[in-house]
């Protein structure tokens, strides 16, 4: 998928980041209190990222996009297509770091950005959508679960 897809009712349009990108991308992941932890929105940016994308843009299974309206970029998401022997063989979306710019929170564009994330999923083949979230992010967390998402498992981390 190399072409912009319009969302409805006029809330832009998604399509696969470009290595130019790159800094609003990072400025959007680094927009809360969190990221402003783990982020380095510097310029120019840390070669770690461009690695990043080098890598995430050579794997047919992911697909890293922006969201656009009026040329801005207001918007972000990473699919990975997880293949499995669990669930008879089923495909996984893993959907990370979904962003939304600020200034446009709490109007309804997460909401068409998560169900297209979701249809795009179930014309790839998954079998289901997971996330994780931050436990500190309880806003996000409500936004995910009134999406139709639930707290299934418990998720861990090892940070190395």
């Amino acid at each position: 998928m190399s072409e912009a897809l319009p969302l409805p009712k006029g809330h832009g349009l998604i399509r696969r980041a470009n290595r130019a990108d790159l800094p609003e991308i990072v400025r959007l992941l680094a927009d809360d209190p969190l990221g402003q932890t783990r982020e380095a929105f510097t310029s120019p940016l840390p070669e770690s990222y461009y690695r990043a994308f080098e890598a995430i843009e050579a794997d047919p299974n992911q697909f890293l996009a922006v969201v656009e309206q009026g040329g801005r970029i207001v918007g972000t998401f990473q699919l990975s297509f997880i293949p499995g022997l669990s669930r008879q063989g089923a495909w996984r979306a893993q959907v990370e770091a979904v962003r939304i710019d600020h200034a446009l929170r709490n109007q309804g564009l997460g909401r068409v950005v998560m169900e297209w994330v979701i249809e795009y999923a179930r014309q790839r083949g998954c079998a289901l959508v997971q996330l994780t979230s931050d436990k500190s992010r309880k806003d996000a967390l409500r936004f995910y679960q009134r999406l139709g998402f639930i707290s299934s498992h418990e998720g861990m981390k090892l940070k190395l």
